[in-house]
């Protein structure tokens, strides 16, 4: 497991322990994939290695490219050649960022890709890198993840309505938010089912506006959801821009037998105390 110490990194290794599978993981720390022989010495001896490792600082990739690309495409490039030398399948973690966000309908995962931000880009670049180094490599696309183990829009919600009463959250981005736990079994479960090298859109079913998910949050935080006051994305200039429509299709991972994520909501439902303790 490399990105170990990670939202989604610590729970894939919790995950994989509850499988009964031998798992160890590496965060930032112990290993630099940007550092090709060490990432080759690394993968030596697993059958599998999942790469959560990446650069998610959406807004600072538009200025330092350069850096994000080192992690997020540069890293990938080595896991790849790296695990085809050592026969290792490589699961590597992607996001929705590759698409423009102007679609209507859920992105089937051959959809063409059209990324609009610099993080996007280098994640993008993350994908060809890793499918051109190895033939054995699952690319798993998720989106809006939020976890217990780290700093997510759940916990930031929760707190801002808490101390201003109030708050304002766009509603013309929609997507599928998505349980770092979910995501780790979906993963485990493409292993085990031996699923197809490809791409597999690792998110939630369903969909919904942030807005409409920032009141699912603050009613779970026990406040009124009217407290939460739709806005738009231009009230909200960032650099980078974010995709309107960020909901992805899982036909690939039914074709490979495997059941997708269950509905947002009920998903939240079951996550909420244990991601905003």
């Amino acid at each position: 497991m490399v990105g170990a110490t990670g939202m989604l990194g610590k729970d894939l290794l919790r995950v994989l322990g509850e499988h009964g599978r031998d798992a160890d993981g590496l965060g930032s720390a112990g290993l630099d994939v940007t550092d090709a022989a060490a990432t080759s010495a690394a993968v030596r001896g697993y059958d599998v290695v999942v790469n959560s490792a990446a650069y998610t600082a959406v807004d600072a990739a538009e200025t330092d490219e350069a850096a994000a690309f080192a992690v997020n495409a540069v890293g990938p490039a080595n896991l790849a050649r790296a695990c085809a030398a050592a026969g290792s399948r490589l699961v590597q973690i992607s996001t929705d960022y590759v698409f423009d966000g102007s679609a209507t309908t859920p992105y089937p995962d051959d959809a063409p890709v059209a990324p609009r931000s610099a993080y996007g880009r280098t994640k993008l670049a993350g994908e060809w890198a890793a499918r051109a180094g190895s033939d054995d490599v699952l690319v798993v696309r998720t989106a809006w993840l939020y976890g217990a183990h780290g700093g997510c829009f759940p916990k930031t919600i929760a707190r801002v309505a808490r101390e201003r009463g109030g708050l304002d959250v766009v509603d013309d981005q929609v997507g599928q938010p998505t349980w770092t736990v979910d995501l780790a079994e979906l993963v485990v479960r493409l292993v085990l089912a031996q699923a197809p090298a490809g791409t597999y859109h690792g998110t939630a079913s369903g969909q919904v506006s942030w807005h409409g998910f920032a009141q699912a949050v603050v009613a779970a935080a026990g406040l009124d959801e009217q407290i939460v006051r739709p806005t738009t994305s231009e009230a909200f200039t960032r650099p980078a821009p974010r995709p309107a429509y960020s909901v992805l299709d899982h036909g690939s991972v039914r074709s490979a037998g495997v059941e997708p994520i269950g509905d947002w909501r009920e998903r939240w439902d079951a996550a909420a105390a244990s991601v905003l303790a």
